[in-house]
This record gives C-alpha cells, sequence and structure tokens, in this order.
C-alpha cells in the first residue's frame, strides 16, 4: 500500500491510499480518481516527503536512546543543583543526618554516600533519604 497526497486542478488537497504506484496511474488515466471536495477528476499526485520505514526494533532503539539522553540531562542538571545548592558531607552522610534529624541542629541541604548498613539504620528510624543516580559530569 502506499498513500499520496492529491490535488485537484481547484487546489483541493486530500489523501488517499493505493496498492502501489501503478494502480495510481491506471486508475488516473481511466478518470476514476476525483477530489473529495468538488468532484474535479484533473487530480495529479502532490509533492510529498518520502516515509522511510523502519523496523520496530530500530523505531524502539531510537526512542530509547531519545529518552535515555534526557535522562542524562536531567540528572547532570539535578546534579548541578545539589552541588550548588547543598554541602557535600562525603561519607559522614548518616552521622550528619542524625544531628540534624535528633540534637535539632540547624536543618541545612547536604549530600554524600551512605553504606546499605546505614540506609538501613536511618529508615528503621524514620529518616527518610532521597537516592540520586550520580553521573560523572563527562559520561
Amino acid at each position: 500500500m502506499i498513500k499520496y497526497i492529491l490535488k485537484c486542478n481547484k487546489n483541493h488537497e486530500f489523501e488517499s491510499w493505493f496498492s502501489n504506484s501503478k494502480e495510481f496511474e491506471k486508475l488516473k488515466i481511466k478518470k476514476l480518481i476525483e477530489c473529495i471536495y468538488c468532484a474535479s477528476k484533473k487530480v495529479e499526485k502532490s509533492i510529498m516527503s518520502p516515509r522511510i520505514s523502519m523496523s520496530l526494533n530500530n523505531r524502539k532503539e531510537m526512542v530509547d536512546k531519545k529518552e535515555i539522553i534526557k535522562v542524562k540531562k536531567d540528572l547532570l542538571k539535578i546534579r548541578k543543583f545539589i552541588e550548588k545548592n547543598f554541602e557535600y558531607v562525603g561519607d559522614k552522610l548518616a552521622e550528619k543526618v542524625k544531628d540534624i534529624y535528633y540534637n535539632n541542629e540547624k536543618n541545612y541541604n547536604i549530600y554524600g554516600t551512605t553504606t546499605s548498613k546505614e540506609r538501613k539504620e536511618l529508615q528503621d528510624e524514620g529518616i527518610k533519604l532521597s537516592n540520586i543516580p550520580w553521573l560523572d559530569k563527562e559520561n
């Protein structure tokens, strides 16, 4: 099947499907194609861009790549924001979070790393942390 954008002598444009390009020519010669707006039988193919067919896997790969690029850009924006607005405390994050939570230390934004054991302990104590995938800036 092939889809053409057709145009009549009164400049009306419309789409129509044909089994192949020869079928369009055959029907045109027999004057069996007419404008859907004015019934004119003087119809030509309009200029149109070709449709490049891709396999489903190729289309999925393109979408996946675009999504991955977008997610990477978003994660890098988050990293930049955190580095600008939060204090880096390194592997002392669990300790600092507890100081803020239990000792009413001044509440301020921090970031750093924890072990899975420290994360579990904080979770058991009702302290919630957000985990953000940390991309290398050059990645």
